[in-house]
């Protein structure tokens, strides 16, 4: 018999076609396997139909374990008795199918670790260990069939030794791309900030006593660069804030190992099982009682951003320093893309760090690390790059036709929604700059030519002024085929519904802002979504935005704004002048444009949440986006819901006066933890009577949240708790962000809906 088999899904990269050959090799057939320029496999085998069988049953069943197979088709035919043994051939350049994909990076694995520490192992001390089963896949290829010369690692010619592993199919490293050694593989090397070479036997456990010592050290990873500081010194951080001028925005931090996390942070079960992941990626814990690392981490935080080392270089950086964690941040300028090339890093962050631990391998694709907290036991993803793209989500409900979706405006990603699959980018950013609207229009260009896809319409959101936009109509206009501008907060929902592959819904949708319908600013919506579009049932009350996006920035405004007409504010603003850029001056402003009611409004959960935050005395200035409703959360933590307020909902609006004029009244009264819990609590209650009562009345059985709002543990987890109580369903996201960076999913999947 002979089967001649095409496989789809992610499927190189990751020892399938070594594992095919060992398969076929054990069950005494002949014949070959090859890798195709669609990013697919073919298989053609010949033996008795039971070996065939068992053959198949294998490559289904019993697969590598970082393969996933989406599409197997398999055509019989008669012997042909060509073959003599089985071969791995040399790739093709056929392109036939489409949505096959890379695998996302893969961190180091056990094996490689384990050879990284043995002395009598030829890798011993090597950074750049790598196998089949784990280490950089997409930010070192650079175009298909997933083959060496098609890598980052085409510069470096195989040694003998590395080479006879290459090719012994009983060695993991058999066909694994990225092998290498001290020989024939990528150099580490250390330079001074001015780019002078730092002469010294072992550059990485260098740059790690440097680090030790105070020193800012600029660190090129797989996806690009970190600067890197010991997280227990506070002197080395706060220069580090001042260069960058990020002055309360959380750093990331890497641990040494586990146990290291467990002697700063709380850790449950579940947060240890992603931190230990092959993803490896930041997980938002809780500051333990124990906390001792610098306040300037995550300044008004309860949670720190913490990771473990993912490569052999990030493990040497900890050997012999007593230091349990690093600040590992991206090394990016604000609103700009991570820096990945050697001499611009030399360029940009000279003026920034003391010294520079470099390697000779390019970077294909940037790649941020990505970010996940748990609310209760389940997984919410902050940011999805690093060990996620582009690795794609399955959709239970197919997509109508090939669509791309170009994100929106901040935390931007591209997503092409083909068939059965929607495959998201890495993180992109907030695409204000040329640079970052340039990543974003390669890494489109990447995902398109990795997936083999054409897309067949182009959606961007509804707002007319985004540089999404006006990228989208021109990627439209090279394609020749249509734009579909798509109202945000739907987006953020079809996105949810997408993720669950449910037809309809109730959505809460709650973040910052969101352009509406009329070019209002919307920002807590409930609608009704469905694969025919969207309604918008309800929302949170309109409030004033005194200044406009000063409001956002200050959010003192947005409590005058809410408050005004509501209490007697003007000796209590004056007071808090101090607050203000432009003292008395700039509050006489403020209430002369609330007096004219000539302020914009917005619907947006987000700037109630910044006003109390305000009003508290938690956070007066947004230095970074969601920073007062963060601190909020934090501030919250351990307090009760002492105002227990009804929530007061009137024609399908939910009052929010009413709750800020009761924290007005009782600040100083009782513990800001209470207030900040009552406010939390006020929101998310009002949020579920709302979407339960629509829900009913459009007898929809399924409600679920979206939006940056809907990263709040608190807010999310009290309404889950009443709207099952209600008897619904509620849903959340678990495989892409509920803030911007899910946009471009739902995008993609309304605009692949439309009838054409």
């Amino acid at each position: 018999m002979r089967a001649e088999v095409r496989v789809t899904g992610i499927v190189q990269g990751v020892g399938f076609r070594p594992f095919v050959y060992r398969a076929a090799v054990r069950n005494g057939l002949v014949g070959y396997v090859r890798n195709r320029g669609d990013a697919g496999v073919e298989i053609v085998v010949e033996g008795g139909k039971g070996d065939v069988e068992r053959f198949l049953e294998d490559v289904t069943e019993r697969g590598p374990p970082l393969a996933q197979i989406h599409r197997l088709t398999t055509t019989y035919a008669e012997d042909r008795n060509e073959f003599v043994g089985f071969r791995i051939l040399d790739s093709s350049d056929e392109v036939e199918l489409s949505g096959s994909v890379v695998p996302a990076d893969v961190s180091i694995c056990d094996d490689c670790l384990r050879e990284l520490r043995d002395p009598s192992d030829r890798r011993h001390g090597y950074f750049f260990i790598t196998c089949t089963n784990c280490g950089p896949r997409y930010t070192a290829i650079e175009r298909l069939p997933y083959d060496r010369p098609n890598t980052t690692m085409r510069d470096f010619p195989m040694c003998d030794p590395c080479l006879r592993e290459y090719r012994d199919p009983s060695n993991r490293r058999f066909h694994a791309q990225t092998v290498a050694c001290s020989r024939c593989g990528p150099r580490a090397y250390l330079m001074t900030s001015e780019g002078q070479p730092v002469e010294c036997r072992d550059p990485i456990r260098e740059a790690g006593r440097l680090l030790g010592e105070g020193r800012l050290v600029a660190v090129k990873g797989n996806g690009g660069f970190h600067v890197a500081a010991a997280a227990t010194q506070d002197e080395p951080i706060g220069r580090l804030r001042r260069t960058k001028h990020r002055a309360q925005k959380p750093f990331a931090i890497m641990a040494r190992d586990l146990e290291a996390v467990r002697s700063f942070a709380e850790v449950s079960p579940e947060e240890a099982s992603l931190l230990t992941s092959r993803i490896r990626p930041i997980v938002l814990l809780r500051k333990s009682g124990e906390y001792y690392l610098s306040g300037l981490v995550s300044p008004g935080l309860h949670n720190v951003g913490v990771m473990l080392p993912y490569t052999g270089l990030h493990v040497m950086l900890f050997d012999g320093v007593p230091v349990p964690a690093y600040v590992m941040t991206s090394a990016n300028p604000p609103s700009e893309p991570i820096v990945t090339e050697n001499r611009e890093a030399l360029e940009r962050l000279g003026p920034v760090v003391d010294y520079f631990l470099l390697h000779d391998r390019a970077i294909a694709q940037r790649c941020d690390d990505s970010v996940v907290r748990l609310h209760g036991d389940r997984p919410s993803i902050i940011r999805r790059s690093r060990g996620y793209a582009p690795q794609p989500v399955r959709l239970r409900l197919p997509a109508g036709r090939c669509a791309l979706g170009v994100g929106a405006e901040l935390n931007a990603t591209s997503c092409v929604a083909l068939g059965d699959r929607a495959f998201l980018s890495q993180h992109i950013g907030d695409v204000e700059e040329l640079e970052t609207l340039r990543f974003l229009r390669e890494s489109i260009d990447h995902l398109t030519r990795l997936t083999n896809s054409r897309a067949e319409v182009v959606a961007c959101d509804l707002h007319p002024g985004f540089n999404t936009t006006r990228l989208a109509q021109s990627l439209a206009e090279g394609l020749g085929c249509p734009v579909v501008p798509v109202q945000h907060h739907h987006a953020h929902i079809a996105s949810l519904m997408a993720e669950h592959g449910i037809p309809e819904m109730v959505g809460i949708a709650c973040d910052g802002f969101g352009y509406g319908p009329g070019g209002e600013a919307w920002g807590g919506e409930v609608l009704h979504c469905s694969r025919e579009g969207f309604r918008r049932l309800g929302h949170l009350q309109e409030q004033p935005m005194a200044g406009g996006d000063l409001a956002t920035r200050y959010p003192l405004r947005m409590a005058a704004g809410i408050l005004h007409g509501a209490a007697d504010i003007g000796e209590w603003l004056l007071s808090h002048s101090h607050r203000f850029p432009h003292g008395e001056r700039e509050v006489e402003t403020v209430l002369r444009q609330l007096e004219r009611r000539s302020a914009p409004t917005t619907t947006s959960c987000g700037r109630v949440l910044d006003a109390v935050s305000a009003l508290l005395g938690v956070c007066y200035e947004r230095t970074y986006e969601g920073e007062p409703a963060m601190k909020l959360e934090s501030a919250a933590l351990g307090g009760r819901d002492t105002l227990n307020l009804a929530p007061q909902i009137r024609g399908r609006v939910i009052q929010t006066t009413c709750l800020v004029r009761e924290v007005f009244d009782q600040r100083g009264k009782q513990p800001v933890a209470d207030l900040a819990c009552s406010a939390e609590s006020y929101i998310a209650r009002s949020l579920a009577q709302l979407a339960v009562e629509e829900a009913r009345r459009e007898c929809v059985a399924m409600i679920g949240i979206s939006g940056g709002v809907a990263h709040n543990e608190y807010i999310t987890l009290t309404i889950r708790k009443a709207t099952e109580g209600a008897g619904l369903g509620f849903l959340v996201h678990e495989q892409v962000p509920p803030g911007d960076g899910g946009i471009s999913l739902g995008q993609a999947i309304v605009a692949s809906n439309l009838t054409k």
